[in-house]
């Protein structure tokens, strides 16, 4: 494709992408270091009530366009894959 405001809005959304999966890698990260430090001293991994606490912090943040349901599925899914992350990274590899 030549039109170069396609290929502008693409540069761009390609930049978001990848910042993204450097935060997600950082938030990963610091997931990780807190699972060990809770197993470490016998606290439970998943707080629910931390998760609704911030899910609303982050639904009175929202400014959109990214609707409520929209940011609550987002997050959600964000909390599954670290915590499956987090488990797959403690699994140990098989060859």
């Amino acid at each position: 494709m030549s039109d170069e405001y396609v290929a502008q809005v693409r540069r761009q959304i390609s930049d978001l992408d990848r910042s993204l999966v450097e935060l997600v890698n950082k938030r990963l990260k610091l997931v990780a270091g807190l699972k060990r430090y809770k197993d470490e001293h016998g606290i439970g991994f998943v707080d629910l009530a931390r998760e609704e606490w911030m899910l609303q912090y982050l639904q009175r943040l929202n400014r959109g366009p990214l609707s409520g349901d929209g940011l609550s599925e987002l997050y959600h899914e964000l909390l599954d894959l670290m915590k499956r992350e987090v488990t797959r990274e403690q699994q140990p590899q098989t060859q």
